[in-house]
């Protein structure tokens, strides 16, 4: 099975292991990374994360942990570690391969005292409620996963607490957005940036 056929959201990946450590800059840190096949954007941060990461408004959620939602290999999550020493972070994926190596990159970064590598299928062993929720969700997996990430936010934030999702328009940004509206009766266009839309809701 070649890669492109077996997807970065495959809870069980068995394609041959190939794995690089590379350096990233984030928040004025340079964070270290190691990747591997089966794993979303191995090569690099990609552009949709990094636009989300540089756009949230971290100084106006409540006290409380962070849920980074479809984590990949952490950079979410270890990138706002790294600013954010007091809060904790919950990394959660349904691949098993990307949950190792976030508490892999938790470690080679310093902050692993701060986050919780969890392997589940959306919320599904999600118990918690959050500060904020950040997803770059896994748009090949199909609306439905989508939508269910989205919509079920709500009942894992507390008052207050924010969702932050970025998504290009072509792959459903705009019936994202509505979404959002309806879930949480507010929603709004962070910014746009070579057609991502970081897109936020508040839980009131």
């Amino acid at each position: 099975m070649t890669e492109e056929q077996e997807h970065y959201y495959t809870q069980h990946p068995t394609i041959e292991h190939a794995e690089q450590t590379w350096k990233f800059p984030m928040f004025d840190h340079t964070l270290t990374f190691t990747t591997d096949s089966g794993v979303f954007s191995r090569q690099t941060v990609d552009f949709g994360t990094r636009t989300m990461l540089e756009n949230f408004n971290y100084q106006k959620i409540p006290t409380g942990k962070i849920l980074d939602l479809g984590a990949g290999y952490g950079p979410v999550a270890i990138s706002l570690a790294k600013i954010l020493p007091e809060r904790h972070f919950d990394a959660v994926e349904i691949n098993e391969r990307a949950v190792a190596l976030v508490q892999r990159n938790a470690q080679q970064n310093q902050v692993d005292a701060q986050i919780q590598a969890l392997q589940s299928d959306q919320y599904k062993n999600v118990t918690d409620q959050y500060a904020a929720i950040l997803t770059n969700p896994p748009v090949r997996a199909g609306k439905e996963v989508v939508n269910g990430m989205i919509s079920q936010a709500i009942n894992y934030l507390v008052v207050g607490g924010t969702l932050t999702v970025v998504l290009q328009k072509k792959q459903g940004a705009p019936s994202a957005k509505k979404l959002m509206a309806e879930t949480f009766g507010n929603v709004e266009i962070i910014t746009k940036n070579k057609g991502y839309y970081i897109l936020e809701s508040t839980k009131v």
